[in-house]
């Protein structure tokens, strides 16, 4: 079984279904779907993670220098979730869904 995430962007309107596949102890494969022409390039170019590319800072995380090089906008909320999807595959983490609010 894998850990299955789905990410609703926003404004984009893209949608997009992660995967985690826990692969040995400490590490997983990633899969993307998504209509969005720069999380497919995520998608071709990520890959698998080890355990210490979770806890990777920002500056240095896999995740987040793969999702630049394919030109995700900053905002978009994909790459946050790649990593709490492969957080619950590896059992660091129990699944809990995810928001951000905007309050009028």
């Amino acid at each position: 079984m894998a850990c299955r995430l789905i990410v609703d962007s926003g404004i984009c309107g893209f949608r997009s279904v992660i995967e985690a596949r826990k692969q040995g102890r400490d590490s997983v494969s990633i899969t993307i779907e998504s209509e969005c022409e720069q999380i497919c390039e995520l998608n071709n170019i990520l890959g698998s993670m080890a355990l210490a590319d979770i806890f990777a800072a920002a500056g240095r995380n896999p995740v987040f220098a793969r999702a630049q090089e394919a030109r995700c906008h900053a905002t978009c909320p994909v790459p946050v979730a790649i990593l709490k999807c492969a957080e619950v595959e590896l059992g660091l983490a129990l699944p809990r869904d995810v928001a951000i609010t905007f309050e009028a």
